[in-house]
């Protein structure tokens, strides 16, 4: 598969309004840490419509990520101060 950050980044530059963004935080309703006899994991309640899509397994189905913004860069959002070598 090719860098998933290509199109993410196309999407959300050309087509931010049809790019669906859920926190996962908000979504989940089981999770577990990982041990010996297991992985971690996490379960989330999703819309039918995007389990569909990940269920079929399709050539031509949409792409769904999970993205994570690390504190520091959200902290730097909400910032009105460009430091250097960033692009605004």
């Amino acid at each position: 598969m090719q860098n998933p950050l290509q199109p993410l980044a196309f999407a959300l530059e050309k087509y931010p309004e049809r790019v669906l963004v859920l926190p996962v935080a908000e979504l989940m309703v089981d999770s577990a840490r990982g041990n010996e006899k297991r992985p971690a994991f996490v379960k989330l309640a999703l819309p039918d419509e995007l389990v569909k899509q990940l269920r079929g397994g399709r050539e031509g189905a949409d792409l769904a990520l999970l993205v994570v913004v690390p504190r520091e860069v959200l902290e730097r959002s909400e910032s009105r101060i460009v430091l250097p070598g960033e692009v605004r």
